[in-house]
């Protein structure tokens, strides 16, 4: 990809509203996420997204500013029944998360039983928007062939959703080796994923974008959302190559980590 040749007009608020600041980590005390929140709000990044029991120190914190609550559902690997998801969404959003990230049944959907697949989307969609939320789909890239990528764009365009995305940023794969791997958000998938999408429905990367030209690249692509954990990083690098809020051209570099996923 020739994208060191490539350049783009964007604004520090721009950038900022491309990122879901990432609270999600198993371990992540209470002191540990009032922290990630006051980072989110300072930033002024588009949304935090956090396991639903932080939604009342999110809406404490973040009251006043115009960072949104994301909260995520059968989170990490997508298991539970599909009356618990429901059940689950409509509660985070009900407490206040504006926005929902949902992992799907990813054993369904390598078996190809689209129409469990579809209902569960279709059900929680529903739930969410009923609930003035909007529901963004968590695909885990990692565990997926081309084809089902495809066919899960497919079903979220039918069904309207809000956003696709590609990772949680926990689903690690084990190989024959018996070590794992993970390679999160990657170019070619993005590309797919873009492709098979209808125009409506947005793109989030999450897994892996962890520095400014990272973000640039995947902006190029017409991803409009990434899940990040590394916000401090790339906005200090923003303000460092003079972005500010009068729109800045800058020069696109190569991203050989996303698009190898290594």
């Amino acid at each position: 990809m020739a994208s060191n040749t490539k350049a783009m007009s964007v604004t520090y608020t721009q950038l900022a509203k491309m990122i879901d600041h990432s609270l999600l980590h198993p371990t992540m005390t209470d002191s540990e996420i009032v922290a990630g929140l006051e980072i989110a709000k300072k930033y002024n990044v588009a949304t935090v997204c956090i396991k639903p029991y932080s939604i009342p120190m999110a809406k404490k914190i973040l009251a006043g500013s115009d960072v949104l609550i994301c909260a995520v559902i059968g989170f990490p690997h997508g298991n539970s029944t599909t009356e618990i998801k429901v059940i689950e969404a409509d509660a985070a959003a009900k407490a206040g998360g504006q926005e929902i990230d949902m992992v799907i049944n990813i054993g369904k959907a390598l078996g190809e039983d689209w129409d469990y697949v579809s209902k569960e989307i279709q059900l929680i969609n529903e739930a969410v928007t009923k609930r003035n939320a909007i529901l963004k789909v968590i695909f885990e890239n990692d565990y997926l062939q081309d084809e089902h990528i495809i066919k899960l764009c497919q079903i979220c365009t039918f069904l309207s959703v809000a956003f696709v995305k590609t990772s949680t940023g926990y689903g690690f794969v084990k190989n024959a080796n018996g070590l794992y791997s993970y390679k999160g958000a990657t170019i070619p998938h993005l590309k797919l994923m873009r492709e098979h999408c209808g125009p409506s429905v947005q793109i989030k990367a999450a897994g892996g974008v962890r520095t400014l030209d990272e973000l640039l690249i995947i902006r190029s692509l017409g991803v409009t959302r990434v899940g990040a954990t590394a916000t401090i990083a790339i906005m200090e690098e923003a303000t460092a190559r003079g972005i500010t809020d009068t729109p800045t051209e800058v020069i696109l570099k190569s991203a050989d980590h996303l698009q190898s996923g290594y």
